[in-house]
């Protein structure tokens, strides 16, 4: 059991036990070679949902259009298709066909960005 620990103002944070047994509920009968790439591919996605979403909170501060994905790619942030980010995604946590949600996001975020097409693939083979 992983006992809760104190960050540096001596709250506890408690929440590593609640990430551990997500993590392995969600590996479940799941081979750990595999697993490895569906943990690194939400974490891929997770990152850049969230840059993406900072990039877009910058644009509607500035009352740009923030679904033009020029203002991103001039950024260097990935464009992120609406039914793949991370918040559409999270709406959708408990459904039973997250896991296709969350293939065709990463199918989603591949297509609309040129330098990560295959790249999925050449993780997985």
């Amino acid at each position: 059991m992983v006992e809760k620990k104190q960050n540096g103002n001596g709250s506890n944070l408690g929440f590593e036990a609640k990430l551990w047994q997500a993590a392995d509920k969600m590996r479940s009968n799941m081979d750990a070679a595999e697993y490895k790439h569906v943990v690194l591919g939400l974490i891929f996605l997770k990152y850049i949902s969230d840059s993406f979403e900072e990039k877009r909170q910058q644009l509607l501060k500035e009352k740009e259009d923030c679904e033009d994905r020029d203002f991103y790619l001039e950024a260097n942030v990935f464009w992120v298709p609406k039914m793949a980010r991370w918040s559409h995604l999270q709406a959708q946590a408990k459904q039973p066909t997250i896991g296709k949600l969350i293939d065709n996001a990463m199918d989603l975020v591949e297509k609309e960005n040129t330098p990560l097409k295959g790249v999925r693939n050449r993780l997985v083979s």
